[in-house]
C-alpha cells in the first residue's frame, strides 16, 4: 500500500507559511482539516484506501479558499454541514502514503458540525481517539501526532483545547 511510517522531528508548525522556501519538498500538497476535540478525543477518519486515520478534510481544489474546501470536504466525508471555521494552526510534514519527497501543508480549522457525522464518500471509518489511542495505531500521520501534542498542551501556550 506504500504508507509512510511516523518519523520524529519531521513536523514543522507555522502560523504563516512563506512561499520562498529554500528547502521546498519535491511536491507539496495543500490540504485542510477539521479539528473537533471533545473530552480529550479528536474526531478522525480513515479512507478506504489508507491505513492511517487523519482529520476530516482534504485537498484544496484550484480556485477554492481553505474555508470553502473545508466546508466541501466535511459535507463529502461526514455527510453534515459545518458552521463556522476558525483557523487553528498549520502543519507541514511528510504526506502519509504519498511517497518520498511529498509533503502536506495541513491548515487546521475548528468549527461546529450540523448533525451527527457518519462515514460518507471514500471514508471507511470514523473514530474519536485520545492521543494514546492514536499513538497505538500501527500507522500514524505525523501532523496528527503534532496536533495532539498541541491540543493536550494548549496551542502556542495561549489557547487550551476545547476553548476554540
Amino acid at each position: 500500500m506504500g504508507v509512510c511510517r511516523r518519523r520524529r522531528g519531521s513536523v514543522r508548525k507555522h502560523e504563516v507559511v512563506h512561499d520562498a522556501n529554500p528547502t521546498a519538498p519535491e511536491q507539496l500538497i495543500r490540504a485542510v482539516g477539521l479539528v473537533r476535540f471533545e473530552d480529550r478525543r479528536l474526531l478522525l477518519v480513515r479512507a478506504d484506501y489508507q491505513a492511517a486515520f487523519y482529520l476530516p478534510g482534504g485537498k484544496i481544489d484550484p480556485g477554492e479558499t481553505e474555508v470553502q474546501a473545508l466546508h466541501r470536504e466535511v459535507r463529502e466525508e461526514l455527510g453534515v454541514g459545518l458552521r463556522g471555521a476558525d483557523f487553528f494552526g498549520r502543519y507541514v510534514t511528510d504526506a502519509v502514503g504519498q511517497g518520498d519527497g511529498v509533503q502536506v501543508e495541513l491548515s487546521c480549522y475548528t468549527g461546529e458540525l450540523d448533525g451527527i457525522p457518519e462515514p460518507a464518500a471514500e471514508i471507511a471509518e470514523l473514530a474519536w481517539c485520545t492521543r494514546e489511542e492514536y499513538a497505538a495505531h500501527e500507522v500514524t500521520a505525523p501532523a496528527i501526532v503534532a496536533l495532539f501534542a498541541d491540543l493536550d498542551g494548549g496551542f502556542n501556550g495561549e489557547q487550551r483545547a476545547g476553548s476554540h
